[in-house]
């Protein structure tokens, strides 16, 4: 069986990789300045999840799992404002545009 510690290296491995998986997709967003694609409705219940798991690491003392989705809160939380600016802006240049002049 293994230790604790062993436990939690696995653990440290799968938050790491699970949680850097974001990173392409807000460093697209950023490059783009676009969110089109993504699913608000989908971030938000992730992102309300991701809080949900947070909440339940700290309560459990389980650090892979509180200081992961710490990460990961950020990260898909700054995703979900550009989202929300970036189709605010699209919105608005739409609306400019189809204005009658």
């Amino acid at each position: 069986m293994m230790n604790k510690t062993g436990i939690d290296v696995i653990g440290f491995i799968a938050a790491t990789l699970t949680t850097i998986s974001f990173v392409p997709q807000l460093l697209r967003v950023i490059r783009l300045r676009s969110a089109r694609d993504i699913s608000l409705t989908m971030f938000l219940v992730f992102s309300t999840g991701t809080f949900g798991w947070l909440v339940y690491g700290v309560l459990s003392h389980s650090p892979p799992v509180w200081i992961a989705n710490a990460v990961t809160f950020v990260l898909s939380m700054s995703i979900l404002i550009l989202k929300l600016r970036f189709d605010r802006r699209a919105t608005s240049a739409k609306q400019v545009a189809r204005a009658p002049r």
